[in-house]
């Protein structure tokens, strides 16, 4: 029996997406429709096992999509109809799954499904801000603004992430570094030493016999510990993809100290900005918030988000259900207060979002001028300790001599 992902319209004009289990893909198809579905697509779900994810992940790369958007935006906006500028830039894709989506949407579109609810079908490669976003354009018969809007969402935060990962690269490159040459000293230069001293007959000092332990456990079970590593990397790997690996490891990375208060900005910065392009499109406010904190890639932080939407349908104002999660600060719900009085909402919650920017860049500017000399000093104490330790007692010896 082989597990299919079928696409297929209900009697009440919706279309859902389901699993089933067949012998066959024309038998599945013969099956729904003898229950009354119509059957848009049906693809047999591969077996995810954790070796070919580890050579060969395929995926749609956030640049494709942005230049996607972008050129389907120029296309409608100069008058050509959907199903052609589909049918042109699926053409034209160079990214070979991203050509095989953009064809199974030709064929929903063709067959008469919108385009928000075809890309939505597509197993969640595609984010929920953009189906939604998609949705509402279709609904109010903009289209072209509701992208421009979404490319450019998505240029601030690709931008704001470049910035970070820029940043914090030089720090990262030089911890390796250093954590190489320590590795280096502890299982080739500093057991040589410890043969050396063998032939003497006075006694090492305390630190001294440490590190020469130490050095000799690495030297001799170096090959094992590598080993270990090597069989419970994909056990690691997969409990990391799982919900509770991915949350516990988001939650360690919004306490690191420095960065971790900028990965909480960038992430209330997502969802500001999300909820914004959600209701600038004309989505209902309780809509926004359910897909707004669904794009939030930080399970800390958008798990409490979660919450807001729930607390709004119930009467509660936006301000004071965002309060309540602990996460914004008093300067930005104050603005979101003043937003919702004089019904500006969509406007303030893109200056937060702004503010946010801000200051995500002057803590990364505080952290690359902190972290440089920081890491250097850190790692050059270690390394001179362990040199200092070693080479102590020869010191002490030619004393000695002297």
């Amino acid at each position: 029996m082989t597990e299919y992902l079928a696409r297929v319209g209900t009697q009440d004009g919706l279309v859902v997406q389901q699993r089933h289990r067949a012998s066959s893909g024309e038998a599945l198809r013969r099956e729904l429709e003898n229950k009354g579905l119509r059957v848009f697509g049906l693809q047999a779900v591969r077996s995810r096992s954790w070796l070919p994810g580890l050579l060969r992940r395929e995926r749609i790369t956030s640049i494709d999509f942005l230049v996607f958007n972008q050129q389907l935006a120029t296309l409608l906006r100069a008058g050509i109809p959907v199903l052609q500028s589909l049918e042109l830039l699926q053409r034209s894709q160079s990214n070979p799954v991203f050509r095989q989506v953009l064809a199974r949407v030709l064929e929903d579109v063709r067959s008469g499904i919108s385009l928000s609810e075809s890309f939505a079908s597509q197993g969640g490669l595609f984010p929920r801000l953009y189906c939604a976003t998609l949705m509402a354009g279709e609904q109010a018969g903009e289209l072209v603004p509701v992208l421009t809007r979404y490319t450019q969402h998505s240029q601030v935060l690709e931008a704001v992430r470049r910035r970070v990962q820029s940043a914090l690269t030089y720090p990262l490159v030089l911890v390796s570094l250093a954590v190489g040459l320590i590795i280096l000293l502890m299982t080739y230069v500093i057991p040589r030493f410890a043969q050396f001293y063998l032939g003497f007959a006075s006694e090492l000092p305390l630190p001294t016999v440490i590190v020469l332990q130490a050095a000799h456990f690495f030297e001799k079970y170096l090959i094992y510990m590598v080993g270990a590593g090597v069989v419970a990397f994909p056990f690691v790997r997969r409990w990391l993809h799982s919900e509770a690996g991915a949350t516990s490891l988001d939650r360690l990375k919004v306490r690191l100290p420095f960065v971790g208060r900028i990965l909480h900005l960038f992430a209330l910065s997502q969802f500001s900005r999300a909820l914004g392009t959600l209701l600038a499109g004309g989505t209902p406010l309780v809509r926004a918030l359910e897909v707004a904190s669904s794009t939030v890639t930080n399970r800390a932080i958008g798990g409490p988000l979660t919450r807001v939407a729930p607390m709004v349908r119930e009467g509660q104002a936006l301000w004071s259900s965002l309060e309540s999660t602990g996460l914004f600060p008093d300067l930005s719900v104050a603005m979101v207060q003043v937003g919702e009085a004089t019904g500006a909402l969509e406007e303030m919650l893109f200056n937060v979002s702004q503010f946010y920017d801000e200051s995500i860049e002057v803590k990364l500017a505080r952290v690359v001028s902190l972290s440089e000399p920081l890491v250097l000093v850190v790692m050059g104490g270690v390394v001179a300790a362990l040199l200092l330790s070693v080479y102590y007692p020869m010191f002490t010896m030619m004393q000695k001599v002297q």
